[in-house]
C-alpha cells in the first residue's frame, strides 16, 4: 500500500512570514517530500528558497525541471513557472495562468492528487481570496490529508477559510505546530480514494502542457459563460464543478471571487482611462475654445465652452469616485476570511 510521503504547500499574502514558521517546525528527519508554491511576481528572481533554507532544519532549494523530489527537502517554485508533480519528480511549466498566478497553488495540488494520491497531504496557509480550494479539494477526493492554517493567526485569512468553507479538513492549527503534527502522519499506509476526475486530469494536462490548449477542449469541459478572461479577453468557459470556477479558451483559469475581483481591477484601469480622455478633452476643447475667440467666432466660442465645461464636470465626478477609495474598501472586503 502507498504511504503518505508527500506534502504540498500552498500560500499568498503573508506566505512568507507563515512559510518561515511552517519549516522552522518541521522535524529534521521528516521522511516526506516538501514541495512549495508561494505566488511571485512573475519578473526577477526569488529569495524565497534562501530564506526557507535558513528558518528549518531541512534544505530548501529553488526546483528545477525533471528534479527528484526527496524525502528531507523543500522544493520551492521559482517565479513565472508552475511547479507540477509527475511521477515523483518535478516539471516545470509555463502553462496558463491560474487566477492570474504562475506558479499557481491548484496547479501543484491538482498535480500532486492526480499522481500521487492518497499519499498527498495538503497544507494551505495565509493568502487573501480562494486560491488552494480547488486542488485541496482534487487531494482529498483522492483520500489525501488536509492541513489549514488557522485563519485567526494567518495575516490574510482569504485563502484558509475558503477551504475550511468547502471542504472537511483534518487539521486546522497554527503553521507552527504543523510539523509535530506531520511527524505522525508521515509514513503511514494509506488506502486510494477516488481515481482522478476526467476534468482533474484535463486540468493537469493544461497546466503541465507549456504552450495554449485547443479551444475545443476547454469548450468541451463546460458552457460558456458570457464572461471574458482579464488575462486575454477570450470567452470563458464555466466548468462544471462546485465552487464555481472558469477557464478561457487559451487555458487561463479563474475561480469566481478571483475573477470577481479581476473584474474590479479591469474596471478601476478603464475609468482611469476614461478620466485621463476626459481630461485630455477639456484642454483640446479649451484650445479650440480659445482659436476661436482670437478669430471672433463666438458662436463656435460657446460651443466648445459647452464642451469643456460638461467634460470638466464629468471629469471632477469621475476623479472624486476614484479618489474615494471604494475600489480599495472592496477588495479588502471581498479578500477577507
Amino acid at each position: 500500500m502507498p504511504t503518505r510521503d508527500l506534502i504540498v504547500v500552498g500560500a499568498s499574502a503573508g506566505g512568507v512570514e507563515a512559510l518561515r514558521s511552517f519549516t522552522a517546525g518541521l522535524p529534521a528527519d521528516l521522511d516526506a517530500a516538501v514541495a512549495v508554491v508561494l505566488h511571485l511576481p512573475s519578473g526577477g528572481t526569488s529569495a524565497l528558497a534562501g530564506i526557507l533554507d535558513r528558518s528549518g532544519p531541512l534544505p530548501a532549494v529553488t526546483a528545477s525541471d525533471g528534479m527528484a523530489l526527496r524525502p528531507g527537502r523543500v522544493h520551492v517554485a521559482p517565479p513565472d513557472h508552475h511547479l507540477i508533480v509527475i511521477d515523483g519528480r518535478v516539471h516545470l511549466s509555463h502553462g496558463p495562468t491560474e487566477n492570474g498566478h504562475r506558479p499557481a497553488v491548484d496547479a501543484l495540488f491538482r498535480s500532486a492528487a492526480a499522481t500521487h494520491g492518497a499519499g498527498t497531504i495538503g497544507v494551505v496557509l495565509s493568502g487573501t481570496l480562494d486560491d488552494g480550494t480547488a486542488g485541496m479539494i482534487s487531494i482529498v477526493n483522492r483520500g489525501g490529508l488536509a492541513l489549514v492554517q488557522d485563519p485567526e493567526e494567518a495575516l490574510f485569512a482569504g485563502m484558509p477559510a475558503s477551504v475550511l468553507r468547502n471542504i472537511h479538513v483534518d487539521h486546522v492549527l497554527s503553521a507552527a505546530k504543523m510539523g509535530a503534527l506531520l511527524r505522525e502522519c508521515v509514513g503511514k499506509e494509506v488506502r486510494q480514494g477516488d481515481e482522478p476526475s476526467d476534468l482533474a486530469r484535463r486540468e493537469t494536462a493544461i497546466a503541465s502542457s507549456g504552450v495554449a490548449t485547443h479551444a475545443d477542449e476547454v469548450i468541451s469541459m463546460g458552457h460558456p459563460s458570457n464572461f471574458s478572461c482579464p488575462d486575454c479577453q477570450g470567452n470563458l468557459v464555466e466548468l462544471d464543478v462546485v465552487p464555481k470556477r472558469f477557464r478561457c479558451q487559451v487555458g487561463h483559469a479563474w475561480t469566481a471571487e478571483a475573477l470577481l475581483d479581476a473584474q474590479g481591477v479591469t474596471l478601476e484601469k478603464a475609468l482611469w482611462t476614461a478620466l485621463r480622455t476626459l481630461e485630455e478633452k477639456v484642454g483640446l476643447a479649451r484650445r479650440m475654445r480659445q482659436d476661436a475667440a482670437k478669430r471672433g467666432a463666438e458662436l463656435l466660442v460657446r460651443r466648445y465652452q459647452r464642451t469643456e465645461e460638461e467634460a470638466s464636470s464629468a471629469a471632477d465626478v469621475l476623479r472624486g469616485h476614484l479618489l474615494s477609495g471604494e475600489y480599495t474598501r472592496q477588495t479588502a472586503a471581498e479578500s477577507g476570511p
